[in-house]
Formats: structure tokens, C-alpha cells, sequence
């Protein structure tokens, strides 16, 4: 028997009846509580288990046991303490819906009157209907004729999720990595990355053509697998393993880069996000990321 693996719980209704229904839970899958602690603040409680497994039990069957026990208002990530333990991690997240609380894309879009049209392409992409690279051409192309001043009020219209900047500052200020990988738009992503002072950071880039959108973007659509493709390239260069990474995201283009991580956490997620995801966040606070990664 070994303890190599730690239970967070945290959520905005955290309750002791909550915790005892995370441990017992546990117990009936073969995880032994062996050690305990409390976090948090008047946003929301954590509450951090060391857990005593034995060799025959399997963590993603952990996982989906405690996270169909899960009551409203608390989740349970089950993470590897060498994970916890790292001395240097990686941190990959999205941008629409996980860093910021907006679509961008749906900002613009409201500058050409079409904002609904485009929500809906978008929510379809993001359950994994559409192909994410078409579904992004055809919700640009209606940005076509849009003077390139839009960009600049769009992004005074962007707020980042709640606990974001401390989550970001964090793990800098313990010596981490942290990066930003986005199907939205360079134009509106840069000023923010060096507001926070990313390591890493890529999006889309805009056409601008004598001072307006021509409805077009340069070069190969981050998706999916490019997002992957990034979480690997940065954790190479920076000399840290995939089982010491976690990636943040909500929609179907999060899925491959989620499922390389060490652990991926599908934040305010869609359903086929969530399914699949080793962690969830159902509350509005990014910051959670900071106590499943121990940081």
C-alpha cells in the first residue's frame, strides 16, 4: 500500500456532510484517507486528502466514482502527488471561457450585427459538431469591411475570469510556467499575455488590410491538435515532463491538449468536455487550478 495520490475537494457549498460523502466515496472504491488539511477563503472551501490506494486500484475508475458521487457546489480532483510535488510545472490554459470570461469572437461579431449567428456557430464548435478550423473561417468572414478599431474596443470589453491574474501570479512567483493557447485572435490576446506576463502565447491572427478586417485570418488555425502540439513543444523547451503540466479549457478544441496533460482540468466545461476531463471546475473561480496543482 502506498500514498501516491491526493484528493481536492473544493467548492462554494463545501460542508462537512459534503466531505463525508467525498470519503466515504473514496473508501468504497479502495482509497484510505490518510492524512487531511483545509484551504481556501470566503469564496470558496478546499479541502486536500493524502490517499492510500492500493496497486489494483486504477485512478481513472477513482475518478469517475467521485466525480458521479459529486454533490452541487463541490468537485474532487484526484491528482499524483508527483504531480503536486513537481518542483517546476507546467500551466497550459484556453483563453475564450477559461482565462476570460467572453467569446472574442462573439464581441466582434456584435460590431457586424451578427453576434446570435455567430454564438451559435460557435457553441456547436465547442460541443465538438463542427470542425473547429471551418467553423472559425466562417465566423471571421462575417468580421469582413469591420473598420480594424473594433479590435481595440473589443479588448477594453474583455474581463478575465475571476481568480485568473491570481492564479497566473502564483505560479510565477513559485517558479512555474505558465501559457496561453488560443483559437481566438493575437489583436486582442497580446496586450493581455504581457499584462500577465506569460512565458508562452499563441492565437490566430486577424487580417487587416488599409485599416480593416477583410474577414480572413493568416496562416494555419490553432486548433485542437495544435494545441496539443504547443503544450508538448513548451514543455520540451522547458525541460518539463507531460506528467507535470496541467491544462485548463471548456470547449471540444481543449480535448487533445486536456488529455496529454498531466492532468487536465475542464473548467465551466461543456458536457463532452467534462465527460472525458480528469478534473472538473463547476464554479467560477479559476484560481481552483492553484490548489489541485498545489501552488
Amino acid at each position: 500500500m502506498t500514498s501516491n495520490l491526493a484528493a481536492v475537494s473544493y467548492g462554494v457549498n463545501l460542508s462537512p456532510e459534503s466531505l463525508d460523502n467525498v470519503r466515504k466515496t473514496l473508501a468504497e472504491a479502495g482509497a484510505a484517507v490518510s492524512s487531511e488539511s483545509h484551504g481556501g477563503d470566503e469564496r470558496f472551501g478546499v479541502h486536500t486528502a493524502g490517499l492510500t490506494v492500493g496497486t489494483d486500484t486504477e485512478l481513472r475508475t477513482l475518478r469517475r466514482l467521485v466525480a458521479e458521487a459529486a454533490e452541487a457546489g463541490v468537485d474532487t480532483a484526484i491528482v499524483p502527488e508527483a504531480l503536486r510535488e513537481a518542483a517546476r510545472k507546467l500551466l497550459i490554459m484556453d483563453v475564450d471561457s477559461t482565462l476570460i470570461q467572453q467569446e472574442v469572437i462573439e464581441l466582434l461579431a456584435a460590431h457586424a450585427g451578427k453576434r446570435e449567428e455567430v454564438a451559435a456557430v460557435t457553441e456547436a464548435a465547442m460541443r465538438g459538431e463542427l470542425d473547429f478550423a471551418q467553423s472559425l473561417h466562417a465566423r471571421v468572414a462575417v468580421l469582413a469591411g469591420l473598420p480594424a478599431a473594433v479590435v481595440d474596443s473589443v479588448r477594453q470589453e474583455v474581463r478575465l475570469s475571476l481568480g485568473a491574474a491570481e492564479l497566473v501570479a502564483a505560479f510565477k512567483k513559485a517558479g512555474h510556467v505558465v501559457a496561453v493557447v488560443s483559437g481566438g485572435f493575437n489583436q486582442i490576446l497580446g496586450p493581455i499575455a504581457d499584462e500577465l506576463g506569460l512565458d508562452y502565447w499563441i492565437a490566430n491572427e486577424l487580417e487587416i488590410v488599409d485599416g480593416a478586417l477583410t474577414g480572413k485570418v493568416l496562416g494555419a488555425v490553432i486548433d485542437r491538435a495544435a494545441k496539443e502540439k504547443y503544450l508538448r513543444e513548451w514543455a520540451a523547451a522547458e525541460g518539463i515532463s507531460l506528467e507535470h503540466t496541467i491544462a485548463v479549457g471548456d470547449g471540444a478544441n481543449d480535448l487533445d491538449m486536456l488529455s496529454a496533460a498531466g492532468i487536465g482540468v475542464a473548467f465551466n466545461a461543456k458536457p463532452a468536455v467534462r465527460a472525458v476531463a480528469d478534473a472538473v471546475i463547476t464554479m467560477p473561480y479559476l484560481d481552483a487550478v492553484r490548489h489541485i496543482a498545489n501552488v
